[in-house]
């Protein structure tokens, strides 16, 4: 009973604190005249990841380091499969092009140099630095391409912002992000902590459980925020978050995971589970580049996806 207390604690103080820390960063970088295209771009898109960062260095920290590498490779997976399928079942996602050249490139290399770096268990801290520098890297590349007039895919980061709502005063913008990230940080806490105990008392091996359980507790902010996107017709808004956080997680997560400590990298996820989000990657850039978008029926078939690979790994335990 205590255990699923603190998951459904753990999960509720995520996804309260991933949405209130995304606001309350909008807001302050309002009030301070940032561009917007530098909010959509890393507030709002590498923002709605944070539950996935807090978690991750959270269970490195403890010693799990299942539920560390579980989180981002199942976060990356849910996000495409499971939320975009979503989306794209409510209403067709329609996808930049500009921004998709850019940004799809940009995931697939970080997503291949993240699998060719676990495939080197344990993770080293300096592929932990070099994973972030490549974050870095995209980051000023695509903001000096988002300054330039007229382009598409700074207009997409815009859109990101403007979806974001953000307070108007700033007292109220500090105390949301302060407050959203108090709870990112006690609800990573709590929700590494039920998970772990679950896992032993059920069998459960902590690598299931993180690719599990926490990986779509913690994308609940990127669910949240795809969901709303499509619901309003911005589904080139949800595409661009699904992928800006798949980026973070990918270079930003891992990297600063294996800064903490050497991350030992449990042997199923080296032989199964990345090539599963090596797949879905492919998937999804397949998917936006033939039509430009993703319409209904790709959308089921990314959920049926994500349904048959929940069955394989329960059939795995």
């Amino acid at each position: 009973m205590i255990t699923a207390l603190f998951i459904l604690g753990g999960l509720a103080l995520l996804a309260f604190g991933g949405d209130a820390l995304v606001r309350g960063a909008v807001g302050i970088a309002g009030r301070l005249n940032w561009s917007p295209m530098f909010v959509g771009l890393v507030l709002v898109g590498f923002g709605t990841s944070m539950p996935e960062l807090a978690t991750s260095l959270q269970a490195q920290s403890a010693g799990v380091p299942g539920v560390a590498v579980g989180n981002v490779v199942g976060s990356n997976i849910a996000n495409i499969l499971l939320i975009l399928g979503l989306g794209a079942a409510l209403r067709p996602i329609l996808a930049v092009r500009e921004a998709l050249l850019r940004d799809g490139i940009a995931l697939s290399l970080t997503t291949i140099a993240a699998i060719a770096f676990l495939l080197y268990s344990p993770l080293p801290s300096f592929w932990g630095a070099l994973l972030i520098a490549m974050l870095i890297g995209y980051v000023a590349l695509s903001y000096v391409l988002d300054r330039r007039r007229g382009d598409k895919a700074g207009a997409l980061h815009e859109a990101e912002a403007a979806s974001a709502s953000a307070p108007d005063q700033i007292g109220l913008a500090v105390g949301f992000f302060l407050g959203g990230l108090i709870a990112v940080i006690v609800g990573a806490r709590l929700l590494v902590d039920g998970a772990t105990t679950a896992a032993a008392s059920l069998g459960v091996p902590e690598a299931i459980i993180g690719l599990t359980l926490v990986a779509v507790g913690t994308s609940l902010p990127e669910l949240a925020a795809t969901v709303a996107a499509a619901l309003r017709r911005q589904g080139e808004v949800a595409f661009g978050n699904v992928i800006g956080s798949n980026i973070f997680n990918a270079a930003g997560i891992l990297g600063a995971t294996a800064l903490v400590a050497p991350l030992d990298v449990p042997q199923r996820m080296v032989n199964e589970d990345v090539w599963v989000m090596l797949a879905a990657t492919a998937i999804l850039i397949l998917f936006a580049f033939t039509g430009q978008r993703i319409d209904r029926r790709e959308g089921l078939l990314l959920l049926a996806l994500y349904v048959a690979y929940m069955i394989w790994l329960a059939a795995s335990v």
